[in-house]
């Protein structure tokens, strides 16, 4: 069975800074996405299960160069460092977890993330 354990959400103010982290019970292309409530989920950054390098993560367009996504050198945890913060990334943050016999495969599509985990809430106020 997978699990996909968060951690690290919270309020912040615009300006600030969070890191989330997520412990995966197994080695997987992983991404977080991001949903407000009345809305579809956002795939806002991936990265493949290599912890050696090789493939390019996945940034959506709202965040590149505020976010990063990296994953320690065990390989089961996975962070996303969130500089520069908007009150417009308030959302529920998830960790997915997808599949995939491609080392470097970084998955880019919220349909192909198939383990969730619980989510933590992320709170930017103006």
């Amino acid at each position: 069975q997978v699990t996909l354990v968060e951690s690290g959400g919270g309020l912040v103010q615009a300006g600030g800074s969070l890191r989330l982290s997520c412990a995966a019970s197994g080695r997987y292309a992983m991404g977080w996405v991001r949903q407000v409530p009345g809305k579809e989920r956002d795939l806002v950054a991936a990265i493949s299960w290599s912890s050696w390098g090789g493939g390019s993560p996945y940034y959506a367009d709202s965040v590149k160069g505020r976010f990063t996504v990296s994953r320690d050198s065990a390989g089961n945890t996975v962070y996303l460092q969130m500089n520069s913060l908007k009150p417009e990334d308030t959302a529920v943050y998830y960790c997915a977890a997808a599949e995939t016999s491609n080392y470097y495969y970084t998955a880019s599509k919220v349909a192909e993330y198939k383990y969730w985990g619980q989510g933590t809430q992320v709170t930017v106020s103006s």
